[in-house]
Order: structure tokens, then C-alpha cells, then sequence
């Protein structure tokens, strides 16, 4: 079941970036996370009475956390889809399992280092030295060699660079994001309470970010786009944490973990029939570099 439910999330997730590339035309980034924070943080308070959950909650310092990384991340990739093709934003944002495995490579060359001066301090030492993280390493150049050539660069407008970016940076959040939603359901935390906490932060974070960005004249009828937006993120987000909370076992969570990669594809044929935006075949090739280098990279993760 928690398979069905990150296939959910992936395909609600990419509809709700149909909405946000439509909204995009008439706000910006940070208009739209404060407007998804507000619808999503609505609903979710009306789920969470309905279920009778109570939205207090012990762990305030890890749900800021979460929310801080969260909205980071959400905020790069609105920016993204609305200055990019719908399915490279959505391809960059889901980066995030080789980002992880960036964390890794470099905490683990981090404790070789500490180990290698340990050694020389204590030649007798009994602890081995870990084995150089090679199978991680060759994953995230292969990763970031996909990236190029989804982005083609030799061919990429200059405008379109900066949004690359922007949305390579928030699936790093994304990762550290993933990282605290499975930390907060280990302690117990219910699903409709870690999206609501996420939600208001991105109400508030979006409020505040518009105090500089500024605020768009009201476009009419085309503001309902905001509705949806707000609605499928609290769905998708539950759809979402629900996967990864009834995962259980390590292979069950790395299944779920991988299914994500199901979003590039709902992405890329919305983006087709709704947009006309077509992919290239190299561009096909960099997308399943990149899915093949994170699979991997969550196998890899998962054995550690």
C-alpha cells in the first residue's frame, strides 16, 4: 500500500505543478507559497478535527526545522516552474536522493579524516579505516552528469540558468526535508500535523519573503489557480508522509523512495499535451541518468 500511496503523491504533486506553472503567469514565487500555505494549512486543520488529532504537538524545534528546509525547497522549485519546462523543474527538483548521498559521501570523508589522525596519534588503534565510498561518489557524477544533459547548455538560454540552479539548490532542501518527515513520523508524529506545521510555515515564510518581493495586481478569475495549488500540496504532502510512515522495513522504504521518480513522468506528459513542451532525446537520456544515478544512490544508502 505505501507504494500506491507515493505513486499518488508523485501524480498530485505533478498536477499541482500544472497549477503553479498557470498561476506563475500572474504571481510570484513567493505570492504562491504564501497561498498554498494558507489553503494547505486550512484544510489540514479541518482533516485533522475531522480525525480528531490534536495539532499541538512535543516536537516544535524539529517541525521548524523541517518547515525551514521545506519551504526553501518549495519555494526554488515554484520559481523553477515557472521559468523552465515543466518536466526539467520537476526532474531537478528530484535530485534530492543524490543529494543525500552527497551528505554521506562527505560525512564519510569526514570520518576518515578523523580516523586517518586518530591513526597517527594511536598507531595500535584496533578500528579499521571505512573503505572510500566509491559506489556513492560514481552515482553523483553520473547524477550531475544527467543534469547537463537535461539543461544542455551549449543550447539553454542564459535566463534559463539561474532557474537551474534554483532548482538544483531546492532539491538539496528537498533532501533534508525527506530526511526530518521520516525522522518526525518515527516519533510518532501524525501525518495531518507534520503537513500542517509545514504549511504554516510556508504561510509565514511566504508573507514575509513578499514584504520584499512585493505584491501582483489582482489578475481575476485567473487567482482561482492558487485554490488547487494549495489543495493538491496538502494532499500530495499527506500521500507523501503517508508512504514513507507505512513503509516499514528498509526495502519498503527504499521501494518508496524510488517511486517518486514516477513524478517526471506524470510531469512530462502534462507538460506535453497541456504545454506543447517537448523532450529531446538527449534530454530523455540525462532524465533517466538521473533516475538511474538516484536509484542507485538510495540502493547504495540503504545497505549502510
Amino acid at each position: 500500500m505505501q507504494a500506491l500511496w507515493m505513486v499518488l503523491a508523485a501524480f498530485i504533486f505533478a498536477v499541482m505543478s500544472v497549477c503553479v506553472k498557470l498561476a506563475s503567469r500572474d504571481f510570484n514565487a513567493a505570492e504562491i507559497v504564501f497561498y498554498r500555505g494558507l489553503v494547505s494549512m486550512a484544510l489540514l486543520a479541518l482533516l485533522a478535527r475531522r480525525d480528531g488529532i490534536s495539532l499541538a504537538t512535543q516536537y516544535p524545534k524539529e517541525h521548524a526545522w523541517r518547515s525551514f528546509v521545506g519551504v526553501i525547497s518549495m519555494g526554488a522549485w515554484f520559481y523553477a516552474i515557472g521559468h523552465l519546462p515543466l518536466a526539467t523543474a520537476t526532474t531537478l527538483n528530484s535530485m534530492s536522493s543524490i543529494w543525500m548521498a552527497v551528505f554521506l559521501v562527505a560525512q564519510g570523508l569526514w570520518l576518515r579524516h578523523l580516523m586517518r589522525r586518530q591513526h597517527a596519534q594511536s598507531p595500535d588503534s584496533s578500528r579499521a579505516i571505512p573503505p572510500f565510498p566509491w559506489g556513492l561518489v560514481s552515482t553523483v557524477f553520473a547524477g550531475f552528469a544527467g543534469v547537463l544533459l537535461v539543461l544542455r547548455p551549449a543550447s539553454a538560454p542564459a535566463s534559463e540558468w539561474f532557474a537551474a540552479l534554483g532548482g538544483l539548490f531546492g532539491s538539496m532542501f528537498a533532501a533534508m526535508a525527506y530526511m526530518q518527515v521520516t525522522t518526525l513520523s518515527r516519533m510518532g508524529e501524525p501525518e495531518s500535523r507534520v503537513v500542517f506545521y509545514f504549511s504554516l510555515g510556508s504561510a509565514i515564510a511566504g508573507g514575509l519573503a513578499m514584504g520584499v518581493t512585493g505584491v501582483s495586481p489582482f489578475p481575476g478569475w485567473s487567482a482561482l489557480w492558487l485554490l488547487p495549488v494549495g489543495i493538491l500540496a496538502a494532499v500530495a504532502q499527506v500521500c507523501m508522509t503517508k508512504a514513507y510512515a507505512s513503509a516499514g522495513s528498509r526495502s519498503n522504504t527504499l521501494v518508496v523512495a524510488n517511486l517518486q521518480y514516477s513524478g517526471i513522468v506524470f510531469a512530462a506528459l502534462l507538460s506535453l499535451v497541456l504545454f506543447g513542451e517537448s523532450i529531446p532525446m538527449i534530454g530523455w537520456a540525462g532524465i533517466a541518468l538521473i533516475v538511474c544515478s538516484g536509484v542507485t544512490a538510495t540502493a547504495l544508502r540503504s545497505r549502510g
